[in-house]
């Protein structure tokens, strides 16, 4: 028999913090070997045997529809791309930060999206984001598959170099739908995956772009994901400077659900209508229609005569509406007496609908939105900035009606075409009003406001002071309301404020290797790397960078543990996953001091690969889940 005691006790290598966002080729083919195994054959995926096990699901026909534009394999490309970018807390531009719970981000977009994938993947209620139209005018997105992240640091002067904005002007490229399309591909495509299963995306647009819209969300989101397609009636008055003599008052909002399970609540039925003039016991009433939607030769059972029991009057119902209800319905309705009959032939037969039997106080939403205008939101700007800061801004009450209709409790909102911020406005005025703790995080790109706006010559460098701006008054406005003890502040422990984060390069350097393989050379660059942190880096930076790589929220907490002469220690918890880790960052650390930490092998502990020497690296991967950056 063998001594089971003296066997080799195998420790196992700590793993390294990634230094780069999801590869969402490898996570793409993760997913498919979770669900279909089979399909997989040594490592790699086999087509023809996914083909063979979806069977007759599979189209074998060589021609099929397909929704194609010029670069769509480079915006895919653009997709799959890992990026090396991180988030950097900016402290001065936050609002009571280490308690905040909502979130503002200064950055491009899509490498942003990328960075907040593990951390937000399935766990964001709303999207809602009003993209550039792609009308001629200048919109500013580095899509440089090169390096987007490099392009993105010389346009916002973080790194030295040339860079000049990316723009659609009318006589170049402005007009053609394949640039625009091109841009929004990979950010609808990181933005499903960060849906929960009851999630929806709401995105604003208008007639340029509406038909591409559509043919992309299909392709995104599947056309089984279409919700609605509301119609808007931005303009209050007819534009009068129209060249065409037509007068467009309105815009679209298309609203996709990640699964079947995402549902508009529905807005709250009117109660004033029902009421109670002739005493009925069955209580309060409003009449309603007992019209159907089909034809005769749709339905001919909906069209049939209807006769009032008392005066003998028959009424037939339209030949292209029918009735709602058939024979045996109608007469019980007639014998209940909740059909209300016209004194003369011409009228049209009601029905007596009671309070008590309504299912719900929720009726549908309509799909025409008109008590709400672009006006509103130039008022909201006027007001928070005492000037015209933004041209069109959206109001925050429309994008208020989503929030109100789709979120609920703590969910999660994101706009990442956050402009003047009218989405944070919007979330902030709802929690107000029903004392919710709904999150928001804001994306803006630092795109400069023009030199010879009001904007810029008051201060304002880029649209992204705009917003963070903007917020502000906003929290401002909360804060005076409760000092007046507003009716509506039925919370008064909310946290408004927020944590504003920058896009930045990665604090982890990466080693790429040499052209030069001589020996002094290369000895020399291996020296450099002995610690794989980028000169000057700070620490709160570099562990905000490691808690986004393990997925952890931008809420999360970041505590300076107490532990007198060893060393530098924090303590990162993220209360929303039920998450944590410790994190050291000093140059050299002892068994001694780790053990003060209290570790189990449950236990996540990050440190700096320059701390470590072999026998103290032993220790800790059997004591803890050991990483190193």
């Amino acid at each position: 028999m063998h001594d089971e005691s003296k066997r080799p006790l195998t420790i196992p290598a700590p793993q390294h913090v990634l230094d780069a966002s999801v590869d969402f080729r490898i996570e793409l083919l993760a997913r498919l070997r979770d669900a279909v195994p089979e399909a997989f054959a040594e490592g790699k995926l086999d087509l023809e045997l996914l083909k063979a096990l979806v069977g007759d699901a599979v189209e074998t026909r060589p021609e099929r529809y397909e929704f194609n534009w010029a670069g769509k394999r480079d915006s895919i490309a653009m997709l799959q791309a890992p990026t090396r970018a991180t988030l950097i807390p900016d402290r001065v531009n936050s609002v009571d930060f280490d308690d905040a719970q909502h979130v503002f981000i200064e950055g491009e977009n899509l490498d942003v999206l990328k960075v907040l994938y593990r951390s937000y993947f399935g766990r964001v209620k709303l999207i809602y984001i009003d993209p550039p139209y792609n009308t001629g005018n200048d919109f500013v997105y580095p899509d440089n598959f090169a390096d987007p992240l490099d392009h993105y640091l010389c346009l916002t002067g973080q790194k030295s170099g040339n860079g000049d904005y990316l723009t659609s002007q009318p006589e170049r490229s402005g007009r053609f739908h394949s640039s625009w399309l091109s841009m929004m591909y990979p950010r609808l495509s990181i933005a499903r995956q960060l849906l929960q299963d009851d999630g929806v995306i709401v995105v604003s647009i208008d007639d340029s772009e509406l038909p591409s819209l559509r043919r992309l969300m299909d392709e995104v989101f599947g056309e089984e994901g279409f919700v609605a397609q509301f119609v808007w009636k931005s303009r209050k008055f007819p534009d009068s400077r129209s060249t065409t003599q037509v007068s467009v008052d309105h815009e679209y909002i298309i609203a996709y659900r990640r699964s079947t399970e995402g549902q508009f609540r529905g807005v709250e039925r009117d109660e004033t209508k029902f009421q109670n003039p002739d005493n009925d016991p069955r209580g309060a009433w409003m009449s309603r229609s007992i019209l159907g939607l089909a034809t005769a030769q749709q339905r001919p059972n909906l069209h049939y005569p209807i006769t009032d029991p008392r005066a003998g009057i028959s009424f037939d119902p339209p030949a292209d509406r029918g009735w709602r209800y058939g024979k045996a319905r109608m007469q019980k309705l007639i014998e209940e007496g909740c059909i209300l009959f016209p004194s003369k032939a011409e009228g049209r037969p009601r029905e007596k609908k009671f309070q008590k039997d309504l299912q719900n106080v929720f009726m549908a939403m309509p799909s025409i939105i008109d008590d709400v205008h672009t006006s509103d939101g130039t008022d909201e700007i006027r007001a928070a900035f005492g000037f015209q800061a933004f041209d069109f801004p959206k109001p925050s009450s429309l994008i208020r009606k989503f929030v109100e209709q789709l979120t609920t409790d703590d969910d999660t909102i994101i706009d990442f075409f956050a402009g003047s911020c009218s989405t944070a406005h919007a979330v902030i005025e709802q929690n107000r009003r029903d004392g919710r703790l709904r999150r928001y995080i804001c994306v803006q790109f630092p795109e400069q406001c023009n030199a010879d706006s009001e904007a810029a010559k008051r201060g304002y460098r880029t649209i992204a002071d705009i917003g963070r701006h903007r917020i502000k008054s906003v929290i401002a406005g909360v804060a005076k309301a409760r000092a007046t003890t507003d009716p509506l502040d039925l919370q008064n422990g909310q946290h408004t404020g927020f944590r504003a984060f920058k896009l930045a390069a990665s604090n982890i350097r990466r080693w790429t290797g040499l052209e030069d393989k001589k020996p002094d050379i290369y000895t020399a660059q291996l020296e450099a790397f002995t610690d794989t942190l980028v000169s000057g880096w700070k620490s709160e930076n570099v562990i905000w960078e490691v808690a986004l790589r393990e997925g952890f929220s931008l809420t999360a907490r970041i505590e300076k543990l107490n532990m007198p002469k060893s060393g530098n220690y924090w303590r990162v918890t993220d209360t929303e996953q039920d998450r944590a880790f410790s994190i050291c960052l000093d140059n050299t650390l002892t068994l001694d001091a780790v053990q003060m930490l209290g570790l189990s092998k449950d236990d996540h502990f990050v440190c700096r690969d320059v701390a470590l020497d072999d026998t103290l690296a032993a220790n800790l991967a059997l004591q803890c889940r050991l990483k190193v950056i």
